[in-house]
């Protein structure tokens, strides 16, 4: 297992611990960095998927971009990591996980779904039927992928479930929470809690519609639980996992969690966390460390947040190391694939 980057990170001064780190962009980041055209395209049972696109000239290599729970096209950090792969002259692919694309006009509400489920940490048939209806578009264009949080899970979970696939020639990570278990854990503790009241105010009024619009969602889960739940196991043990054929919370982060995937990956891909991630024990990186296959590059670091990785003299100079790091990653990745073609070989 690859270690090491090129440029350590350097947590910008005026952001100290983990908290300003992870809290900083969603309350000074724009969400309109980049111009995205909509697409809406179906799936096998029935729904839809809402896709946003970056466009470049003709032959770009495509990113597949992942967002995290509750996220959307419009999260900075999504935002933020179009806008440098536009710099780098790759097009976009950003996936809504279903029930979170959010009308252009109005960010503040989301787009519900026609089938009585939603997206979870574990969910990878979406995302493989998007990978799948980009390679068959344009079979000749290089496709490579990159996941925060939630997402990020969810594609180290479908790289470990394929791992002799050929879409996607690299694969970046931010902050995943790789250990379920552990990271409902953590939240429950500390600071925890403020995090978790903002997805749950989100996610019950989700639930809530959903089982007003699909009878059969409302006969699975256990609406007043769901809604009284103050933790993420007490959610998912009532709504995520019984929602989507888990036996509870505990089944759910079993069979979600990417950690036991790690080992079956044969896709280079970068993996990108800090040790004092409010959502994640620091012990588990370590066991993440155990379980990566050759595949994988690890780089960790001391401090950085959950998706936040600041570096910048000021606020006006801010500097957001991780969304940087993957796509010159996956951009070195791309080129050496190209270096390495038989056309180039003559």
């Amino acid at each position: 297992m690859n270690s090491g980057s090129p440029e350590p990170f350097r947590p910008a001064w005026w952001l100290p611990g983990p908290h300003p780190q992870s809290m900083w962009g969603r309350l000074a980041r724009p969400r309109r960095l980049v111009p995205l055209r909509r697409e809406i395209v179906p799936t096998p049972d029935g729904d839809e998927l809402v896709l946003d696109h970056v466009d470049a000239e003709d032959g770009a290599p495509r990113l597949l971009l992942l967002h995290g729970l509750e996220g959307s096209s419009y999260s900075v950090y999504v935002q933020g990591i179009a806008a440098v792969a536009r710099r780098a002259h790759l097009a976009v692919t950003i996936l809504n996980f279903r029930s979170c694309a959010r009308p252009p006009g109005d960010l503040g509400t989301t787009l519900p779904n026609r089938r009585p489920r939603f997206y979870h940490s574990g969910e990878t048939g979406d995302a493989d039927h998007v990978l799948k209806l980009l390679h068959r578009r344009s079979p000749r264009t290089p496709l490579v992928a990159a996941g925060a949080s939630l997402g990020g899970n969810v594609l180290l979970k479908w790289l470990g479930e394929n791992p002799g696939q050929k879409l996607l020639r690299a694969a970046a990570t931010i902050s995943v929470p790789y250990d379920l278990a552990a990271g409902a854990g953590l939240l429950e503790t500390g600071a925890g809690p403020f995090y978790v009241a903002v997805f749950l105010r989100t996610l019950k009024a989700k639930v809530r519609d959903l089982a007003a619009r699909f009878p059969e969602a409302g006969e699975r889960i256990d609406l007043p639980r769901a809604l009284a739940a103050r933790t993420f196991r007490e959610f998912d043990d009532a709504a995520t996992g019984p929602l989507h054929g888990f036996a509870g919370a505990d089944d759910y982060y079993a069979r979600s969690s990417s950690l036991p995937f790690l080992g079956k990956i044969s896709t280079p891909a970068l993996l990108i966390s800090a040790a004092d991630d409010p959502f994640l024990p620091a012990e588990i990186l370590p066991k993440v460390q155990g379980a990566a296959s050759p595949a994988l590059t690890c780089l960790f670091t001391e401090t950085g947040g959950h998706v936040g990785f600041v570096a910048g003299r000021a606020p006006g100079q801010a500097i957001y190391w991780a969304e940087e790091t993957i796509v010159h990653w996956l951009a070195n990745r791309l080129r050496e694939g190209a270096d390495s073609s038989p056309r180039n070989r003559d």
